[in-house]
């Protein structure tokens, strides 16, 4: 972990995390749907103001948009963090979570924000070290195989990268930002997580849905 942080940085990290937070809880998605759409995706899907419900709500190629906007809007600050201003790494976490915290509880949602998986992308791929990102993308890809429903693929890909990181690099930065991005995923899917998880490899249903077909 870093040591200490002298008045500069503090400076910069609050200035940092404070645009980050903004930027993170401007709801492009939900602005997307109201411009572009002329609809409110909150009425559709799970009522989250996050991409998916933009496809729900009928707009393929604005969801997409929406997909990059938010996961776009976590890398900016974060960059400038350790590419610009060379902040520490503690430093570099409060920016990151600062962004994640702004889409989450967007203030201009009335703290009712979205799920934060995108933005939380955006973060990890502005990270220099992407050793995280890699983590999560596995056992993402490995949840998706075998468990549903999303919620609980969610937190199983960044639970697992989170015990990763703690077994190959102990009390670390990079611990510490998982468990943080763990425990804001954790409250943001809190209701879909009552479910109980369904284990199954997906694999297996595709390949015969596809030998039926033929």
């Amino acid at each position: 972990m870093a040591g200490s942080i002298g008045a500069v940085e503090v400076m910069y990290t609050a200035l940092l995390a404070l645009s980050a937070f903004w930027l993170g809880a401007c709801p492009f998605s939900l602005w997307i749907g109201q411009w572009r759409l002329g609809k409110d995706i909150r009425q559709y899907g799970d009522g989250n103001p996050g991409a998916r419900n933009v496809f729900r709500a009928g707009g393929h190629n604005w969801g997409i948009i929406a997909m990059v906007l938010d996961i776009v809007k976590g890398m900016p600050f974060v960059i400038l963090a350790h590419a610009l201003f060379g902040l520490p790494e503690i430093a570099i976490v409060a920016v990151a979570l600062s962004a994640i915290l702004g889409h989450a509880f967007s203030t201009l949602l009335r703290f009712k924000g979205g799920k934060a998986l995108a933005v939380t992308g955006g973060v990890l791929l502005a990270l220099p070290q992407h050793e995280i990102l890699i983590s999560v993308l596995i056992f993402m890809f490995l949840a998706f195989l075998f468990i549903a429903p999303d919620a609980w693929r969610t937190m199983f890909g960044t639970a697992s990268s989170l015990i990763y990181l703690i077994v190959t690099k102990g009390s670390s930065w990079e611990s510490l930002l998982m468990l943080c991005v763990v425990t804001i995923l954790a409250v943001k899917h809190f209701d879909d997580l009552r479910t109980v998880p369904i284990f199954k490899f997906r694999l297996i249903g595709w390949l015969r849905s596809k030998k039926a077909a033929n």
